[in-house]
């Protein structure tokens, strides 16, 4: 665990001292051998063929880090991990996004740089309003840190590009190529089970690092006004908290502003309330490590 926490830090401090690096995340060959993979079936091919490459990724991961790990000491293993775990963080950089909509000089290019916190690029424009903008920022967060940062601790360096691959796939139009609807179908239900638990733990965290009555009051309303209960793939609970959470941290003044209709102010909240739920992520990796460490 002390490896993977240290793997989590270094890809942290080097998107945040070397933003540039963020380019090379570049998925053109996932795109390819997709279109490749389809392609195979020849015709009409089973609605799981799909989701096999992701799994394929997954199992060669465990298997090149099963073998680097035999070798010095597993120092080639770490490095494997913490490459891999850099190049499926993202895609490109949350928080240089949030940075270039809060630091635009005029309206035209801020409401032009908020395009980059779509979950989806190619879905509808985002309108520069507190609600959309609180949503997007923490739905992109799920995707571009969270859900991989769950199954890197998870699975390794194969569950972060595993999980990577399927939300590509499942929800980037330039890679649906090949894919009929009954692919798209179950990749997308693939994407909200690999989601389903890093949403409701940013829930929970979130419910601890904002104002906990919040959240959780609106936890409880949403899944009734919805009926259909706790234990369902309807992830959009995320966005009804996240939006809780950031209005009564606004409200309560801790972004030294009130006005929860303004949509900088919202979002920079919505940024800082980020960052205590990953390093409230960060402190619950530590812990195992620490505790042998006291050993």
């Amino acid at each position: 665990m002390a490896q993977t926490l240290l793997a989590i830090v270094l890809v942290l401090l080097a998107g945040h001292a070397v933003p540039e690096l963020a380019r090379w995340r570049d998925y053109s060959w996932l795109r390819g051998w997709a279109a490749q993979w389809m392609g195979e079936g020849g015709g009409k091919t089973s609605r799981y063929r799909a989701v096999l490459l992701p799994l394929l990724l997954v199992l060669v991961c465990l298997l090149l880090q099963a073998l680097l790990g035999q070798v010095l000491f597993g120092l080639p293993a770490f490095a494997f991990a913490t490459i891999v775990l850099f190049f499926a963080w993202g895609p490109g950089d949350l928080e240089a996004d949030m940075q270039s909509v809060l630091k635009a000089p005029d309206s035209d290019r801020r409401h032009a740089a908020a395009q980059a916190l779509r979950p989806d690029p190619a879905g509808e424009p985002l309108p520069l309003e507190p609600v959309a903008l609180v949503e997007a920022v923490f739905a992109s967060a799920l995707s571009r840190w969270f859900g991989v940062l769950f199954w890197f601790v998870l699975l390794g360096p194969g569950g972060a590009l595993g999980y990577r691959a399927v939300q590509l796939l499942a929800r980037r139009s330039g890679f649906r190529e090949g894919f009929d609807a009954d692919h798209l179908e179950v990749l997308e239900r693939t994407a909200r089970i690999l989601d389903w638990v890093p949403a409701h733990l940013i829930a929970f965290t979130l419910a601890l690092v904002s104002d906990f009555d919040a959240v959780m009051s609106t936890w409880r309303h949403y899944h009734a006004d919805h009926g259909k209960g706790y234990f369902t793939l309807d992830l959009g609970f995320l966005g009804a908290l996240a939006r809780a959470g950031v209005d009564a941290d606004v409200e309560a003044g801790d972004g030294y502003a009130q006005d929860v209709a303004d949509p900088l102010t919202e979002l920079a909240d919505a940024r800082t309330v980020l960052h205590r739920v990953l390093i409230a992520w960060l402190v619950v990796i530590a812990l195992p490590a620490l505790i042998l460490v006291g050993r």
